[in-house]
């Protein structure tokens, strides 16, 4: 439920706080006063596209609050999201400035318009005055018979979605068979050359060592055979030097512990240079010249250097090109496979029939009954004798949302022929037409709260009463808020909110304000017109009693809540970055 609303500086708005009740609340005023500004901050409030031009006329920037009562649904995604939970209250804060930039905040921390977007769905539904036009587009048609008949099609897009993958596959592997044969063969022709060489995969770097190291060999030991005499084999070897040097310090160093440390190191030295000797022996007993050994290496390496300047690759890059051409020959080979694509498709197309089949008989039981609801709803607008049709045409192929069309149609009176809805040349007829499936179907949403833009745009006499009836009826299991320019349903409102624009200080602003009492008498007598006051005044106060019989007589059961409130802004009302 919508809890308050606070707007500044919004279009003609200096500064409003409105708390809202529970029931059924009309907005009212004169023509030109700016009844649909509430609706279109709200709008902007969930999201709604917005521009510098709702700034009001020399303000920096319009701000715009709401407070809803926080639906069980909207908890977990609020706990995902990051988003921190105000106990009982959710807190939705956008901003626009002069530029047309737009910030928004849920429960004071940043969030993006998206995320506005998706809290709304939960929060509220509004129905505009010329609500019928979208219901005479065959998806938003689709979409309110699946959400009366509760179809999940989800499902069925993604069937549909596996089905189009496969046919596409199926498809193109059928045209490009000439041109599959040729890659394949091509790649058939490269896999073997490189099998041929069969380059492993840490080859490359362990050939290149191996070929340094024997181009190398007579350095190598020479080298080997000058350490070694060095360290070990000549009389005044390294080792040799340092025995002697033990010898003599181990003579005397009992006379001066100081030695001990030199003495220390020595052993060290002379233990390493042990090892280092008998490694050294050990390498040159294992060297050798091995000329045959380097040629095949000349041979291997040249063969590695061929294929990858013939491929324009990297000599190392050889082994991972090979695994490349083997998965690229074996999806060509599964693409070539028409048998098996074959397949995958009639299963594809089999689950997406099934599917279909599932949310088409839900569809074909649901239409008679939304039919028939919206007929009797039609029956207390004024359109007696009048019926309204769901019409569901089998397509030639399944599509995304399905198997069949949907269309509404409708006969405005007893004996004419149902037509499409965009057929109906009537704009009252257009009017309540939409408010009958409005009136039927606003129970479908989780939405705590209904919103009707001037749906009642076109309609007087008798069935206005009937209209304000059904908003009263509506109100007892959801919050409605409805702007209309009747009296007869302002006066089966549980509250009336008034929008008065007028000049201050040289510019135009619009306030809203509550009525009760005679203030609200006085609203339904103007509303009326016409006749002279004490009449019009006289013939107000009998709308509102018989509206109060009839809410009464219905037994309904007043919701508990705090008195409607609306009053200038406070400064701390809408809470600043």
């Amino acid at each position: 439920m919508l809890r308050r609303l606070s707007l500044r500086d919004f279009v003609i708005v200096r500064a409003l706080e409105l708390e809202f009740a529970p029931g059924f609340s009309a907005l009212t005023g004169e023509t030109g006063a700016g009844k649909s500004i509430l609706v279109d901050a709200l709008q902007l409030a969930l999201g709604g596209r917005g521009d510098a031009g709702v700034v009001r006329e020399g303000a920096a920037r319009a701000e715009i609050a709401a407070e809803f009562d926080t639906p069980a649904a909207l908890r977990d995604w609020l706990a995902e999201a990051g988003f921190e939970a105000d106990g009982e209250a959710l807190l939705l804060r956008r901003t626009l400035d002069a530029q047309g930039k737009s910030r928004a905040w849920i429960n004071g921390s940043a969030a993006t318009v998206a995320q506005l977007r998706e809290a709304a769905e939960h929060l509220l539904d509004i129905h505009g005055q010329h609500a019928w036009q979208s219901l005479t587009r065959p998806d938003a048609v689709r979409a309110l018979l699946d959400a009366y008949a509760g179809a999940e099609t989800a499902p069925l897009a993604a069937a549909w979605g596996r089905w189009r993958t496969a046919a596409e596959r199926l498809d193109g592997a059928q045209r490009r068979q000439g041109e599959l044969e040729r890659e394949r063969e091509r790649l058939a022709w490269q896999i073997g050359e490189l099998d041929k060489l069969a380059p492993g995969a840490d080859e490359w770097p362990e050939l290149n060592a191996e070929h340094r190291r024997l181009s190398h060999a007579q350095a190598i030991l020479e080298a080997l055979q000058t350490a070694l005499a060095a360290i070990d084999t000549d009389e005044a070897s390294a080792e040799a030097r340092t025995a002697q040097a033990l010898d003599a310090l181990e003579g005397v160093v009992e006379h001066d512990a100081a030695l001990a440390e030199p003495l220390e190191v020595l052993r060290s030295a002379q233990a390493q240079l042990q090892d280092a000797a008998h490694t050294l022996a050990a390498a040159l007993r294992r060297s050798e010249l091995e000329p045959e050994r380097l040629q095949s290496l000349d041979e291997r390496l040249g063969a590695w250097l061929g294929l990858a300047r013939r491929h324009r690759r990297a000599p190392e890059d050889l082994p991972a090109l090979l695994v490349q051409w083997r998965e690229e020959l074996a999806q060509l080979e599964a693409a070539a496979d028409l048998a098996a694509l074959e397949r995958e498709a009639a299963a594809a197309r089999q689950a997406l029939e099934t599917a279909a089949r599932s949310v088409s008989k839900q569809r074909h039981a649901a239409a008679p009954k939304l039919a028939a609801a919206i007929t009797a709803a039609m029956q207390q607008l004024g359109m007696a004798g009048g019926c309204f049709e769901v019409v569901l045409e089998p397509l030639a192929e399944p599509q995304r949302h399905g198997l069949e069309s949907a269309e509404f149609r409708v006969a405005g009176h007893a004996g004419s022929t149902p037509r499409a809805l965009a057929k109906v040349a009537s704009g009252g007829e257009l009017s309540r037409i939409a408010l009958a499936i409005a009136v039927t179907t606003s129970a479908l949403g989780e939405a705590g709260t209904l919103i009707f833009d001037e749906i009642d745009a076109g309609v007087g006499g008798s069935v206005a009463d009937r209209v304000g009836a059904l908003m009263q009826r509506l109100g007892r299991d959801r919050q409605v808020l409805c702007v209309t320019h009747l009296p007869q349903v302002a006066a089966c409102a549980d509250a009336q909110l008034v929008v008065r624009k007028a000049a201050q200080g040289g510019a135009t602003e619009s306030t809203v304000e509550p009525v009760a009492g005679e203030a609200r008498i006085d609203e339904l007598a103007r509303m009326l017109g016409g006749a002279a006051g004490e009449t019009r005044r006289a013939h107000a106060r009998a709308l509102l009693g018989a509206a109060q019989q009839t809410d009464d007589a219905a037994g309904r059961a007043k919701p508990a809540r705090a008195p409607l409130r609306g009053r200038p802004a406070a400064p701390s009302a809408v809470e600043r970055p």
